[in-house]
This record gives C-alpha cells, structure tokens and sequence, in this order.
C-alpha cells in the first residue's frame, strides 16, 4: 500500500476542519471540501482561526510562519477536482448514510484504486456504509477513522474494520493516525463503537439526575471533573458536540440495542427549544451570547 501524503477532507465544519488542521500540522497538503464555497473558505478560515486560538492558549507551538505555511497547506473547495490525486479520504460530512451514501459513489469513480477510504462517522457501523461502495476492492479499503472534538487536540483515533475492510487497511491508517500524532485504538465494527457506547450511557444518566432534580448541570459536571478526572463534565460536553447531533446518535443506537439509549425528554425538550449547545449560545449552559 503506497504512502500516505496527500489528504482530501469531505465537509469543513468544526469537524473537518479541525481534521484537516491535523492533517496539514503534520505536513500534509489537503484538499478539504463543502457543498459550495462560500461554506469551504469559511471553514479554511475556521481552521485558520482554531489554529491561532490553540497557539494563544499554548495548546500549540507554531510561529507566525507555521501558521501562514498551514494555512497555505489546505486548499478549500467545491468540487472534487483534485481527488484523484489523494492518498486518503477522510469524510465528515452530515450524519446521514444517504449523504455519505452519495459522497462514496462520487468518490468511487474519481480516486485512485490505491486511496483509502475513510468514515469520521460517530456511530454508524462501517459495515453498512462499505456496502455503499460496487467494487470489492473500494470496499477493502474503507475504514472508520473517528476523530475526537476538538480534533486537533484530542490523541485519540477510534480505527474501526468493518466485514470487508482488509488489514493491510487498517495497519496503514494506524501508522498514519501516529504520524499526525494520535493515539489509534484498534475497534471491531458495532453501532456507536467504544466510546459513544460509553458516553450516551453517562449522558443519559447525566440527564436523568437533573430530570429528578438531584442537581444542576453545572454541579454533575463539577462531580463527574473533581469526583471522576473527567477534563470536561457531561453537560458542557453535550453543548460542545450540539445537542441535536447527540439526539440523532441517541436515536441511532436505540435502534441498535433498546430503549437504554433513548434520548432523555429534557434532552428533547433543549433540541425543540434550539438550545443546541455553543454553536446557538445556549444549551445545557448558557454562554451569553446569541
């Protein structure tokens, strides 16, 4: 398997982007891709602007020179012009296997019979979006690569094999997960894979302790940070992620294993609300802003 350079990122939202800021750190060129322009240079901006917030914070050390050479790094676009040149595709676009669905068909015509294929999907199985893909082949190299928010500072990597994907596959993202950085954990395909299984469990019982009015979010936070060494509490975590994302996973592993991952009601009650999280400046927390 040919190594891995040159890097296509699908959807540059907070996700996207901040995969492909990791991509470009490590010295890689990306194309990073959206359905329009107008959403691709925001989202070269975004990138620009989480690196320069990261460097203020001293959660990164790049000079003003490294800055400007990433930036220049990361080339935002429409089309999928210039993917047949990439070694790795990495999708992050919206939650949804008929979007994904219709993305890997576009790619399976244009990239190269060496490029990996790759899911940042947070719970679907693996296995059900390589049946997307016609050729055998194709379908050998897809993986599932899911990144942690904020992705350019979180290690890990969840690398997930589902039925078709070959080892050699998995074996050349796990390097490349290290080379940019990350820590890969190595998963066998189930719905929501390791760590969504074990979050939306301590989210939902999060949520249930303020539904009986046992304390605020503010304070199981404070518990779960002081009492557990969690870096972040359940609540500010949900904010962060967005709350009708975590619904739509909630929703996607009730389906796959029952009623024990079903959305709590305040948790619908926030969503009807668009109290979405950070991105709206009001969810479980309020950040005071609109």
């Amino acid at each position: 398997m040919s190594e891995i350079k040159k890097i296509g990122v699908l959807g540059a939202g907070m996700m996207g982007a901040d995969i492909a800021l990791s991509c470009a750190l490590a010295g890689h060129e990306v194309l990073i891709k959206e359905i329009n322009m107008d959403l691709a240079e925001a989202g070269h901006k975004r990138i620009v602007s989480s690196l320069e917030k990261w460097v203020s914070k001293g959660r990164l050390t790049v000079d003003e020179q490294g800055i400007k050479k990433v930036g220049e790094a990361i080339t935002p676009t429409d089309s999928f012009d210039g993917f047949e040149d990439v070694d790795l595709v990495i999708e992050a676009v919206f939650e949804s296997i008929e979007v994904k669905a219709e993305n890997f068909s576009a790619l399976e015509k244009i990239c190269k019979p060496s490029c990996i294929i790759a899911s940042n999907t947070s719970s679907i199985s693996i296995t059900k979006l390589g049946a997307c893909f016609s050729d055998a082949s194709r379908k050998a190299q897809f993986i599932g690569m899911h990144f942690f928010s904020p992705a350019v500072i979180m290690k890990l990597v969840e690398v997930i094999s589902g039925e078709e994907t070959s080892p050699e596959t998995a074996d050349a993202v796990c390097n490349f997960c290290e080379s940019i950085g990350k820590e890969p954990v190595r998963v066998v395909d189930c719905c929501g894979f390791v760590v969504n299984r074990i979050l939306c469990a301590i989210d939902n019982e999060a949520i249930r302790l303020y539904e009986e009015g046992i304390a605020s979010p503010e304070d199981i936070d404070k518990a779960c940070m002081l009492g557990l060494g969690h870096p972040i509490g359940p609540f500010a975590l949900m904010d962060q992620t967005a709350n009708d994302l975590n619904i739509k996973i909630g929703k996607i592993l009730q389906e796959a294993y029952g009623d024990r991952f079903r959305p709590r009601p305040a948790m619908v009650k926030k969503v009807d609300a668009g109290h979405l999280g950070r991105k709206t400046g009001k969810g479980w927390l309020d950040y005071g802003k609109k």
